[in-house]
């Protein structure tokens, strides 16, 4: 069998020995004072043990060999139903039925109805299929799905998950009802002695806006509850006690969305403690979560120690998780209207005025007093709006990139810069030329957050993410944006060419359909007469669709 019989013997999967659960795997169940029911793997022992005497008795008495085998079938059948009741092409016998086939054996009453325990399922007197260990472990109700990898756990917290554009993609807005509640055990030590006392005074009612404690966990194990101790000589600190404080701002959290169908389904998060009742989520991060805000709930998890605080930053951070391990692309990318806005921003024409250009500054974490020279300064200083993302890539970046619209064969004879401006072009640092889209700020392998996340390294990508969404979004604020039904209506221009397009592929697929029926058709390689046909249709109808996408509808999006 290609078994190493030093390690796995065959004849060791027959059972000699049935090993017995103990009473608390099969407990029984108290029905009033005076009676009590005992559970199905109990009864279903006892039946065991019943016809293993009674097939004792048969050999030791001397019955022929046809009964002996009766016997042992039947109690091969009790075993079976054992460990697994649901059989296929069972059906169902109660045991009031084994109990008068025994009393048929038992009476020598030797015909075919040995049939009769072949192929049936045991159940109790009241008709109910017994829960054989095979069922208590399988299935979505079982043991292993129901209560070791569905299990409820302390230390969580889940709510309803609403958009916050203004908090870093790393970062979580907890309700403060969350963090009064939920609590971190903090060692005491020299340098955090003075700042566990004060949490300690606050104690589990905190004045508004400060957290405080409510546990002091002492080296012996004891456990003091705050709500009762009052005395300032009860609350003393020493070095080695443990203080359960609070959640407060900068704590370590897990946060999960259920399906978990992979690993940034759970990733790591720091804690903003917010007003109000919801979880807050940057937009960049619902990507990975399969997230979104119409009513969506998630979890959150409190680790309890360093070991876990330490996994929870070093593997499960949300900046270690923008690429994907399985495919090697980003998994978060920016969306919605700072998408939107990056493109306006980054056209030719966009320029932005003294007084908007300081305010954006102002959302720049990293701005050192010093404002960028202006793109124009007679007669007033302007700036372009390339200038903003010049703020916030990283010196180390260089890239060449076309927009999605970039049509490779009109812009072919360009050299340095296309005329539409759709090659994004960076060199350390600079946006020289191109607009953003999603070809470049999204999930795209080779694009801007992904060259970042490489090449600088995790934390550059979380603050080139962050500083996009509030910069672009101040500007898109103040420079607006609508859209109404005349934006959905065709122009003159844009009909004649829909018309033209499909004129021109009816002619296309009319001459294929010629060619099919004068049998001037050739077949492809691989391909019959008529998957060749379907082929080449397909591929007329597939070029008007991208011809559609790609040219009508974004190019004169804006």
């Amino acid at each position: 069998l290609g078994l190493d019989p030093k390690y796995a013997r065959p004849d060791w999967m027959i059972l000699q020995v049935l090993p017995i659960p103990p009473p608390p795997m099969r407990p029984s169940v108290m029905m009033d004072t005076c009676s009590r029911s005992e559970d199905d793997l109990t009864h279903q022992l006892a039946m065991i043990i019943r016809h293993n005497e009674n097939l004792r008795r048969q050999e030791t008495n001397g019955a022929s060999a046809h009964i002996i085998t009766e016997f042992a079938q039947l109690l091969q059948f009790h075993i079976a139903t054992y460990f697994d009741n649901d059989l296929p092409g069972q059906p169902r016998v109660s045991s009031q039925s084994i109990s008068a086939f025994s009393i048929i054996i038992n009476h020598q009453w030797t015909s075919d109805l040995v049939l009769f325990c072949q192929n049936v399922q045991t159940t109790q007197r009241s008709g109910r299929p017994i829960k054989s260990i095979c069922s208590r472990l399988k299935g979505k109700e079982g043991r292993i799905r129901g209560n070791l990898m569905g299990k409820r756990v302390d230390f969580s917290a889940r709510t309803v998950i609403t958009p916050d554009p203004n908090i870093n993609i790393d970062e979580l807005g907890v309700p403060w009802s969350i963090a009064l509640n939920l609590t971190y055990p903090e060692t005491v030590t020299p340098y955090n002695i003075e700042r566990l006392k004060k949490l300690v005074e606050y104690g589990p009612h905190p004045p508004p806006g400060k957290t405080g404690a409510k546990y002091i966990i002492r080296e012996d194990g004891q456990r003091l509850d705050l709500c009762y101790v009052k005395k300032s000589s009860d609350q003393h600190l020493e070095l080695g006690y443990k203080v359960e404080r609070h959640l407060t701002d900068g704590d370590f959290v897990l946060l999960n969305r259920q399906p978990s169908l992979h690993k940034m389904s759970i990733m790591g998060h720091r804690i903003k403690i917010m007003p109000y009742s919801t979880f807050r989520l940057n937009l960049s991060v619902t990507s990975p979560y399969n997230a979104d805000f119409d009513g969506d709930e998630m979890n959150m998890h409190v680790p309890q120690s360093f070991e876990t605080r330490a996994e929870v930053l070093e593997l499960m951070m949300v900046p270690k998780c923008i690429v994907s391990p399985q495919a090697n692309r980003p998994v978060m990318g920016i969306v919605q209207d700072t998408l939107l806005g990056s493109k306006k921003i980054t056209k030719r024409d966009t320029l932005i005025e003294k007084d908007v250009f300081m305010n954006i500054l102002m959302w720049w974490e990293d701005f050192d007093g010093k404002v960028p020279a202006p793109s124009i300064y007679k007669p007033r200083p302007i700036w372009t709006g390339k200038q903003v993302f010049n703020l916030i890539i990283p010196k180390e970046i260089n890239l060449i990139r076309f927009s999605a619209w970039h049509d490779a064969d009109a812009e072919k004879e360009s050299g340095f810069i296309t005329p539409s401006d759709t090659m994004v072009r960076i060199e350390k640092g600079e946006l020289l030329s191109g607009i953003l889209c999603k070809k470049t700020l999204g999930t795209s392998i080779g694009g801007l957050i992904h060259v970042i996340w490489e090449e600088v390294g995790p934390d550059a990508a979380r603050k080139f993410l962050g500083h996009t969404q509030w910069l672009v979004n101040y500007w898109l604020l103040q420079h607006g944006f609508s859209i109404g039904i005349g934006d959905t209506i065709a122009d003159a221009g844009t009909m004649k060419k829909i018309s033209d397009t499909i004129s021109k592929a009816k002619n296309d697929v009319d001459e294929l359909i010629k060619q099919a029926h004068d049998k001037k058709l050739e077949p492809e390689p691989g391909r019959t007469m008529m998957e060749s046909f379907e082929n080449r249709v397909n591929q007329v109808l597939n070029a008007i669709v991208w011809l559609f996408h790609h040219q009508f509808f974004l190019v004169d999006l804006f």
